[in-house]
């Protein structure tokens, strides 16, 4: 495991206290810390907005980045010097910005996915069936709960999505039958865990565990695709059961394509490009679609009718009228 400096762990403790999600917290020391060794590992308090400013180009004119991840390096940058550094960077920072077009998402037919499912590991079968059956993102995926499936209203609600947005989303009432199956096998693994001295519990929120401190041992909160194997909690060493880890799930579906001959490039998230392209041709309103996935602006599911518009579904080829 690679080491950090003191201050990142300062920077990284904070962001614990605050509930960062861990992902989020090394993705921000990834660009702290890029930062510090751009200016020859200068400490941020001697540095500030003219350093910022030439971190950002730099990231444009010689790294080629995205406007996305330009965004992410900001927010990072913005956050060191709100919270840590306690003083913020001006609001009009003049860094050249990425104007990287960003790519189409790749979009599988219905037919290839029914042929990619078939090939699923069947370890990985019902997850792979939320994310298409719901436009679910794969970390959205894995850590869902018992209690966020809702079989009354055929729903999925998610919490803290991208961005610590709520949202509740469609379930393909196919996966009720596995969906009750796999509530079994996770309450299987709980009430082994109860018999361990040493289980902590599944992890919750900080606020939520000092407001129902019995709640992490109940069926209802348990993850519904908890790991095989108990771990150590790496912010407090506590032994608790995990989820599903997401590398193991993009291995699942890369492996299955593979085996189906499907020659695009997939990625668990071409399950969600295809939810949402698959219920555009559906006749779905784009507004519907919008909040299925979890967009703030309606020019990001946008992109979903720039696909459907390309080749026969757009134009017509002028070949077309002469053959």
């Amino acid at each position: 495991m690679k080491t950090r400096s003191p201050y990142l762990n300062l920077v990284a403790d904070f962001m614990l206290t605050k509930q960062y999600s861990l992902r989020s917290i090394d993705t921000y020391l990834k660009w702290i810390s890029g930062f510090i060794h751009f200016h020859d590992k200068r400490h941020p308090t001697s540095m500030g907005d003219n350093e910022v400013t030439l971190y950002l180009d730099y990231l444009v004119l010689e790294k080629n980045v995205s406007p996305k991840t330009q965004a992410t390096a900001l927010n990072a940058l913005s956050f060191l010097y709100k919270h840590i550094v306690k003083q913020e960077l001006s609001l009009n920072l003049s860094f050249i910005r990425s104007l990287r077009q960003p790519k189409l998402p790749i979009v599988m037919t219905p037919d290839e996915v029914k042929l990619l499912m078939s090939f699923l590991d069947k370890h990985y079968y019902l997850i792979a069936g939320l994310m298409y059956g719901s436009g679910l993102r794969v970390m959205e995926a894995v850590q869902l709960r018992v209690q966020d499936i809702d079989f009354d209203y055929k729903c999925v609600r998610i919490w803290h999505g991208k961005g610590l947005k709520h949202r509740v989303v469609t379930l393909a009432v196919e996966l009720i039958p596995m969906l009750r199956n796999q509530i079994v096998q996770a309450d299987e693994y709980l009430q082994l865990d109860l018999k361990n001295e040493h289980y902590a519990g599944v992890w919750m929120p900080n606020a939520l565990s000092r407001k129902y401190p019995a709640a992490n041992k109940s069926l209802a909160w348990q993850y519904l695709f908890p790991s095989r194997q108990l771990s150590a909690d790496p912010a407090t060493g506590e032994i608790r059961r995990h989820h599903f880890h997401p590398t193991g799930v993009r291995k699942a579906i890369k492996k299955a394509a593979v085996l189906a001959n499907i020659e695009k490039p997939i990625t668990p998230h071409t399950l969600r490009h295809s939810f949402a392209t698959h219920l555009l041709q559906s006749g779905a309103d784009i507004r519907t679609v919008q909040t299925q996935l979890g967009h703030s602006d309606v020019k990001t599911t946008q992109i979903y009718t720039h696909v459907l518009q390309q080749g026969a579904n757009g134009v017509t080829s002028p070949l077309s009228r002469i053959l």
